[in-house]
């Protein structure tokens, strides 16, 4: 009779255990990380709108809670103008370091230089919709490459 090492099988539980433990963990760091990379998509996808003059795509990425304050392309591009100059004509913009909020947002900085020059630092604030894509809930415009706080 051959006996086998009990070793082996203890050994081959403890590494799919660990295994299984591994993934459990890492699951909801690559969501995390899906997540913000979908946000920032959202974002280059606005900005770009904007610099294309394409109003109504720009629109179409703002979130139902901004859509419902604006609820008219007019209305929401008049509010743009007034208020975001650098997000609408970007020069040239990277993206910065980006939080998740407690009630699940994700804050995202952008750092966008102006037409004229002048640099800027825009945190957005994305909200997941109820069909599952991420949209603009917010923007806090400040002069300067502050970064968040």
């Amino acid at each position: 009779m051959i006996r086998r090492p009990r070793f082996v099988p203890m050994a081959l539980t403890a590494a799919a255990t660990m295994a299984f433990a591994l993934a459990f963990i890492l699951a909801p760091l690559d969501q995390a990380r899906a997540d913000e990379t979908a946000a920032r998509n959202t974002i280059t996808e606005q900005l770009e709108s904007f610099l294309a003059r394409d109003f109504e795509r720009a629109y179409g990425y703002a979130s139902d809670d901004i859509k419902r304050i604006y609820p008219t392309l007019d209305g929401f591009m008049s509010m743009v103008e007034r208020g975001y100059l650098p997000v609408l004509r970007p020069g040239n913009y990277a993206f910065g370091r980006a939080d998740r909020m407690a009630d699940g947002r994700i804050i995202q900085e952008v750092l966008i230089r102006a037409p004229d020059g002048s640099d800027w630092t825009a945190v957005y604030y994305m909200e997941l919709q109820e069909d599952g894509a991420w949209r603009v809930d917010g923007v806090n415009l400040r002069k300067g490459a502050a970064g968040l706080t």
